[in-house]
């Protein structure tokens, strides 16, 4: 009995090139805000910045009182995943916090 034949080699497909002239648009970083609010404590505030970010005692007490005395500060930035997830951490412990692009 005979070997069997080797498969046939499969049919070569033709792909078109694709369009170079195509520019990609750098992403624009997105900031986070956190804005003043009449109910959580300083105190809180502080804590919660040094729990999120990490940042030290005086890092963030500076972006606490930008809070509390200009009505908002730029407490993180990054992807738009990253931020939307900042957000939400922020929201979790009851502060007020937005997103945008960094402009």
């Amino acid at each position: 009995m005979a070997p069997p034949a080797p498969p046939a080699a499969p049919a070569p497909v033709e792909v078109e090139r694709p369009d170079v002239d195509e520019v990609a648009e750098p992403d624009i970083p997105w900031i986070v805000l956190v804005w003043n609010d009449p109910i959580n404590l300083m105190s809180y505030v502080t804590w919660v910045l040094q729990k999120l970010f990490g940042y030290n005692r005086d890092k963030a007490t500076a972006l606490m009182l930008d809070v509390h005395h200009k009505g908002r500060a730029v407490v993180a930035s990054g992807t738009r995943e990253k931020c939307e997830l900042d957000v939400f951490r922020l929201h979790e412990h009851g502060l007020w916090a937005t997103m945008q692009h960094d402009v």
